[in-house]
């Protein structure tokens, strides 16, 4: 498929996709909850360790882990959605490789999740008067995309995993708090257990997360924060590829074991 015809395609279907996630009142009502829980918690929670000037990456690091939230459940229950539509045999049958069904529902996901980001630092700023002092904040705007996008890419392996599963619930649940401690979204991975470490280094998610905390902290310089960057991208590349490998796989096994329809 030529490059062109699959970028407008992809472009279409996040603008789709983001249209009809944003007519369900459950996926606005989680889109709008949960963040903002995030955010009151992990104020209160830094408060109670007297750290007064983490405010906003607490606010930050909240954020953060709802746009992680979207990704996880949005993709997981996009699937599920075509799965109980009985759209999803057709979408695999069709002449578009699966993995250019899924990304425009992953990163659509994604692009919902970037209002936990705004929603939980002008929650913050608002009701616990946290400083919005960003250290870099044209960068921190750079880092923000940057980090939906390697979450994406993320979330376009998980979904090849939910096609294959009738219950994608079941999976997506127990990764929820697992991958924003293993990445840093809130609390540093120093403070993990050493042998979590090499996980977390092969999550693009951990990387990204660096670079937004990097931006916002007034310690870092703009290398701190592009070098990151740089390695999300490079990290979600290779999950997107890995994820493009795996579907192939999945596709066969989900054929095979008749796991497309709930019938």
């Amino acid at each position: 498929m030529r490059v062109g015809r699959a970028l407008r395609l992809t472009l279409v279907g996040v603008r789709t996709h983001v249209s009809y996630m944003s007519r369900s009142p459950l996926e606005i009502t989680f889109a709008v909850l949960v963040p903002l829980v995030y955010a009151t918690l992990s104020v209160y929670l830094f408060r109670a360790a007297d750290d007064p000037d983490r405010l906003l990456t607490a606010a930050v690091g909240a954020g953060l882990m709802g746009i992680w939230s979207s990704v996880l459940f949005g993709s997981g229950g996009a699937v599920q959605n075509q799965r109980w539509l009985g759209t999803l045999e057709t979408l695999v049958a069709s002449p578009t490789p699966l993995s250019l069904v899924l990304l425009p529902i992953t990163l659509a996901t994604a692009v919902i999740g970037t209002y936990a980001m705004g929603a939980t630092v002008i929650w913050g700023a608002v009701l616990f008067d946290v400083p919005l002092d960003f250290a870099h904040p044209v960068l921190f705007l750079l880092a923000v995309p940057v980090c939906v996008l390697s979450l994406g890419m993320m979330g376009l392996l998980l979904a090849a995993t939910f096609v294959l599963l009738r219950n994608a619930n079941a999976l997506a649940n127990p990764l929820d708090a697992p991958v924003w401690l293993l990445s840093g979204m809130l609390v540093p991975i120093t403070v993990l257990p050493d042998w979590t470490r090499p996980l977390s280094w092969a999550l693009p998610t951990t990387w990204g997360s660096r670079a937004v905390h990097a931006a916002t902290s007034g310690s870092a310089g703009a290398g701190e924060v592009l070098a990151p960057m740089g390695v999300s991208l490079t990290l979600g590349a290779l999950y997107a590829l890995l994820a493009v490998l795996v579907l192939g796989r999945v596709e066969q096994r989900a054929r095979a074991a008749a796991t497309l329809s709930l019938a």
